[in-house]
């Protein structure tokens, strides 16, 4: 007799590997599911998203780096990103849609409720880089005729469509902001006591919608402040901004400060798309091209001088490199203090004048080393000299040029950071070139 083989009996709604892949993508923190959805191709993440519930499929993608978001929303029909966007907070839909395409936002846009529409599209007026530009508009305002009872009532009902509400706002009849209270306060008040009664004298801290975003992280670190009312010219709140923005925007400035400072884009990224890091790259590259041209020209000019003395073109890496190292200590200081705090001219010009001191006493210890040690090598006095004073006059115009690039940028309207390191590369190797074999020819022959 023969035995059939039974197959196992499936069931007709057995999930498929995506739905499995996306269920376990659904329990995870949203931060680990956008690392998870990043490691995938395009095409994957696209199934995957498509399975997963609509409002972690919103948080994941709002935690995915630009460019690798970017092209998710592009590909994404424009029905399910719209209903994605409308599941997120309106200022990271904005930041999403300003980033697409014109031809895709306007898809989208059309598949948005007109209350959303409107509010993302009100957020997309502010700069990018101002505080409007980074504020979250589903802020609860109390009026404050309310009581502190009615106050809490109201934010028991509302606290699922707002923002943590870190503070209470509080504002008059025409929206005007009045004053800030915790809640730690509201809570503990009399249910009786009016709201207007708990302000008292306030040194009330809002920023106006136009301020630069770095400002706003530098106020709401200066005061731990957990939150940033921000309000219109006419005192009006319009939003605020929360400590988790603010260290986005900080771990942003710093990552674009760094890379701009050589040349790279400010916000690239290892997922970056290659052409997009060559564009940004390559204008910088060839500038370089120029200006290392500059440095030879310098050696050119001397060439009569290394011809007669071989050892100085041994010695000129190290002049140029210690100027060049000492230039770098002082760019990173500055760049760092003109980040952290609001321009002020004055105190950065004797900022300058401190890296000063600091590159001339350097300049002076290493000279004074180097003159023993070359000395010792050679035996001949004339030349440990110049390569001494070469080396402290190189380090203190390093000191003088790295501090002073960002300011000079600044006052140009410019990125301090935008590519300081390649304009103090230039400097400190043409000029050490120069005064030390300029050095070298007056002492030495």
């Amino acid at each position: 007799m023969n035995e059939k083989t039974i197959a196992p009996e499936t069931t007709p709604h057995e999930p498929t590997s995506s739905q499995w892949v996306a269920a376990s993508l659904d329990s995870q923190h949203p931060a680990d599911t956008a690392d998870e959805l990043e490691n995938l191709s395009l095409r994957e993440q696209l199934e995957y998203i498509r399975e997963m519930d609509v409002e972690d499929a919103s948080e994941s993608i709002s935690e995915m780096e630009r460019h690798e978001r970017n092209a998710l929303v592009s590909r994404l029909a424009p029905e399910v990103a719209a209903d994605i966007l409308r599941n997120m907070s309106p200022d990271d839909a904005a930041d999403i849609l300003e980033e697409l395409g014109e031809e895709v936002r306007t898809k989208i846009f059309r598949r948005l409720g007109r209350e959303d529409a409107e509010e993302i599209s009100d957020l997309l007026q502010f700069d990018p880089d101002s505080a409007g530009g980074v504020m979250n508009t589903e802020i609860l305002a109390l009026d404050q005729s309310m009581n502190a009872k009615q106050a809490i009532n109201l934010i028991r009902d509302r606290v699922e469509e707002s923002e943590i509400p870190y503070y209470a706002y509080i504002v008059d009849e025409f929206r005007h902001l009045k004053g800030v209270l915790s809640l730690r306060d509201l809570l503990l008040s009399p249910g009786k006591t009016v709201l207007r009664d708990l302000l008292h004298e306030q040194n009330l801290i809002a920023v106006p919608f136009d301020v630069d975003k770095e400002e706003v992280a530098r106020l709401i670190s200066r005061y731990n402040f957990l939150a940033l009312p921000v309000v219109d010219h006419e005192q009006r709140l319009l939003g605020m901004v929360t400590v988790d923005d603010v260290i986005d925007i900080i771990h942003e400035e710093a990552s674009e400060d760094m890379q701009s400072m050589v040349g790279a884009g400010g916000d690239e990224t290892v997922d970056s798309p290659w052409i997009y890091s060559l564009q940004k790259r390559l204008p910088w590259l060839m500038l370089n091209v120029f200006n290392s041209a500059l440095s030879a020209y310098v050696v050119h000019l001397f060439e009569g001088t290394i011809a007669q003395m071989a050892i100085l073109a041994a010695l000129m890496p190290i002049v140029a490199n210690q100027a060049g190292n000492t230039g770098q200590q002082s760019l990173a200081v500055m760049i760092r203090q003109l980040a952290m705090e609001s321009f002020n001219r004055k105190k950065s010009w004797v900022a300058v004048f401190r890296e000063a001191k600091i590159g001339l006493v350097n300049g002076c210890i290493i000279g004074i080393l180097v003159f023993v040690l070359l000395f010792a090598w050679t035996r001949n006095h004339v030349l440990a000299f110049v390569m001494a004073l070469a080396l402290g006059l190189d380090m203190l115009i390093g000191a003088v040029a790295g501090a002073s690039i960002p300011l000079v940028l600044r006052e140009l309207g410019r990125d301090p950071a935008q590519a300081s390191s390649i304009f103090l590369t230039t400097l400190t190797d043409s000029i050490g070139f120069l005064t030390f074999l300029g050095l070298a020819a007056v002492f030495l022959f």
